[in-house]
């Protein structure tokens, strides 16, 4: 299974967790929860991350973007652990499987789910395949979109087919933070995706620019939910994710001190970690 596991990116599912978290608080605050909508939205939204994920290393292997001299983790299919063919049968198998819980989903909230459910695969399979926007510098517009508003906004939606105010809001917060996970994995690449072409958001922006974006995304999440929950526009508890701030001192102080190796990957399992704190308590300041 390691070569599974090295394709599925363990350390970046957090990302899909988050939202879900903070959508189904919310929803726990307003006398909307289920559990068994919990549970399959928590898995359909991790098997779509392991299929970006597979879809990325067979991608990525295939127009030659992960080449020897990449600082980052190990690749499954360009390290010869696994054929892009197998990967992609992958992809398919776990598309298929999170496809079975959006309709279960389907069944609770309605047709909505099944539009998000094929707008998101899309987009996972187009990420670095097809139009790959993921090298056009269009990847954390994407995943703003999709990890961040849809996934947060989706997550309530889901419990009983309403999308209040707040959950939008929250969403905002919540892409921020994933949109830095990815920031501070471009960050990472800048020289050997020039290099291979991949024309990523922080390759046009240089590492100058793009560290000062991932600072704006990380640190200004904090004061967004502080405002919203002040002003009453979200439920006031969420506020407490103010304590989480301390987190993101770390990953930050990385990507400004260090150009390569082990601290900028450090820095991105760091900002998945915060990212996921984040979600947690927003969902418990919501639900409580």
């Amino acid at each position: 299974m390691t070569p599974w596991l090295i394709a599925a990116r363990p350390a970046t599912l957090w990302a899909s967790v988050a939202p879900v978290l903070a959508g189904s608080g919310l929803a726990a605050g307003e006398g909307a929860f289920r559990w068994d909508v919990f549970v399959v939205t928590l898995l359909t939204a991790v098997l779509l991350n392991v299929a970006v994920n597979f879809a990325n290393d067979a991608s990525d292997a295939g127009r030659g973007a992960d080449t020897p001299d990449r600082i980052g983790p190990p690749r499954a299919v360009a390290s010869g652990l696994l054929t892009a063919r197998q990967v992609w049968a992958g992809t398919g198998a776990v598309l298929a499987v999170a496809a079975a819980g959006g309709i279960y989903l389907a069944v609770v909230a309605g047709w909505v789910v099944i539009a998000i459910g094929v707008a998101s695969i899309a987009a996972a399979l187009a990420y670095t395949a097809g139009p790959a926007y993921g090298y056009r510098g269009l990847g954390e517009v994407f995943v703003f979109a999709f990890f961040g508003l849809a996934a947060t906004v989706g997550s309530r939606y889901v419990h009983d087919g309403s999308a209040p105010p707040a959950a939008w809001l929250l969403a905002i917060p919540i892409g921020m933070l994933v949109t830095a996970i990815l920031v501070a994995n471009n960050v990472r690449d800048i020289e050997t995706d020039a290099r291979t072409g991949k024309r990523t958001l922080a390759v046009r922006l240089g590492r100058r620019r793009t560290r000062m974006l991932f600072a704006a995304l990380v640190w200004g999440a904090f004061p967004l939910v502080a405002a919203f929950a002040a002003a009453g526009w979200t439920p006031r508890l969420t506020a407490i994710v103010l304590g989480a701030a301390p987190a993101a001192w770390r990953p930050v102080r990385a990507v400004f001190a260090h150009v390569a190796g082990p601290p900028l990957i450090t820095a991105l399992k760091d900002t998945a970690r915060l990212h996921a704190l984040v979600g947690a308590l927003l969902g418990l300041g919501a639900a409580l």
